[in-house]
């Protein structure tokens, strides 16, 4: 089953860089993960100033460029995993968190057209 895992994080708040060890720390995690063919992607996400929104609606379609003022808990950085079990998932989350050196992660199973096929 594939897993998306976010963390969120605040625009308000400047996150400093991790320190050298830590980067080095989480790369060896993120290899670790790749090579076992567990981690699908990752990445972290840009600010909503760099951001832009669509809407469609009544035959129409919005666009508005960030940022959004209205915007305070947001995606800060995300991975797609694909493990067996939701408890995989967990223990995969615990240990970025611990790395991270805390915060907290949504983790959501992701589907896909195979979930959807017509019965047999």
């Amino acid at each position: 089953m594939k897993y998306f895992c976010y963390t969120m994080g605040d625009e308000r708040d400047a996150i400093p860089p991790p320190a050298p060890e830590d980067m080095a720390a989480m790369g060896e995690f993120v290899a670790e993960m790749m090579a076992k063919g567990v981690l699908l992607a990752t990445g972290g996400m840009a600010p909503t100033s760099m951001a832009v929104r669509i809407r469609y609606e009544e035959n129409e379609y919005t666009v508005t460029d960030g940022p959004f003022a209205e915007a305070r808990e947001l995606v800060g950085g995300w991975a797609l995993i694909d493990v067996p079990s939701k408890d995989e998932a967990l223990g995969i989350a615990k240990r970025f968190l611990k790395l991270a050196g805390g915060g907290e992660s949504t983790i959501r199973p992701v589907f896909g057209p195979e979930d959807f096929a017509p019965p047999a």
